[in-house]
């Protein structure tokens, strides 16, 4: 992947829709991303780091209970809840934020809003990036916020996601389904180019099973919007959902059971920030708070 391709926003996605969709008022995180949190959650017991601070980014989407499981597994340290609407910072606050005698026996510290730069020692980001309608901006943000040898957890969404309701609207000549997911060995080339090291991807295919048509185009709306440039953007009509409903009995795939199917791929990602690199030249300049990051490397973690 050349450079200029990994700093180009996502060609099908719709920065209008990616934004009211940022926007929309959850009144409860969709069960799925709770399920793939609490998986992503279970693969912290690998890495050695405990960090003393840490942000949860968009945890109204990406998963409240799996944020209570991350509070359990590190009681001891500060939690930046990051929301992207006043609306869904409101609900992370109503939900999230200790009753004042649990802050009073010393319980979990947490507030809504970004903490310092490079100060947090992991980023979570649960079932996010794939939703973004620039996210190579969206890492490099990321970057800024940890500190050195801090580190990113992340899932989204894989290309096979969909896959069966791509081809139904395919065989029937209708504008896509959904936006394109970017494939995970991509995921990894951009988060090299943002500035992290020593990233670690894997993926796995999720397949759900619904006894109609009906719960199972309930589930898509609950759990996202086709943010698609090309999607249609107008009112469907009542005729057109019965077909949609015929044909999903008619050519979706169906499971031993006879109920139909519906592929999930998951992404997951971890990688770390690393200290910066100082490129010798005739002449070379370096921010403060990189400089302060080095020698503090440098001196033992002292401060300076």
């Amino acid at each position: 992947m050349s450079d200029s391709q990994r700093t180009t926003r996502p060609p099908t996605i719709d920065p209008i829709a990616s934004a009211r969709w940022a926007a929309w008022p959850h009144v409860q995180s969709p069960w799925l991303n709770e399920e793939i949190g609490r998986r992503m959650e279970d693969r912290l017991q690998w890495i050695r780091l405990q960090p003393k601070s840490w942000i949860d980014w968009a945890p109204v989407s990406g998963g409240l209970q799996t944020h209570g499981l991350l509070q359990k597994r590190y009681p001891q340290a500060a939690c930046h809840v990051i929301e992207l609407s006043p609306a869904r910072a409101r609900l992370a606050r109503q939900v999230l934020q200790p009753t004042w005698w649990k802050r009073w026996w010393g319980g979990a510290n947490l507030s809504v809003g970004e903490p310092v730069p490079a100060s947090a020692e992991m980023l979570w980001a649960n079932m996010a990036l794939h939703t973004s309608d620039d996210p190579s901006a969206l890492l490099q943000k990321w970057h800024q916020l940890l500190a050195v040898d801090g580190f990113l957890m992340f899932s989204c969404l894989g290309p096979d996601t969909l896959r069966e309701l791509a081809l139904l609207y395919q065989s029937q000549g209708w504008p896509p389904a959904s936006h394109a997911f970017t494939d995970m060995h991509d995921w990894g080339d951009m988060l090299v180019h943002a500035g992290f090291a020593e990233p670690v991807m894997d993926m796995e295919r999720i397949t759900l099973t619904y006894a109609n048509a009906d719960s199972l185009l309930a589930e898509c709306r609950m759990l996202g919007r086709n943010l698609h440039q090309e999607r249609f953007s107008g009112l469907r009509g009542k005729s057109w959902l019965a077909q949609l409903k015929r044909l999903l009995l008619a050519l979706g795939k169906t499971d031993a059971d006879g109920r139909l199917t519906l592929t999930v791929e998951v992404i997951y990602g971890h990688a770390l920030k690393p200290l910066p690199r100082l490129k010798v030249q005739s002449e070379s300049s370096l921010s403060l708070d990189d400089m302060r990051a080095i020698l503090g490397k440098t001196l033992g973690g002292r401060s300076v």
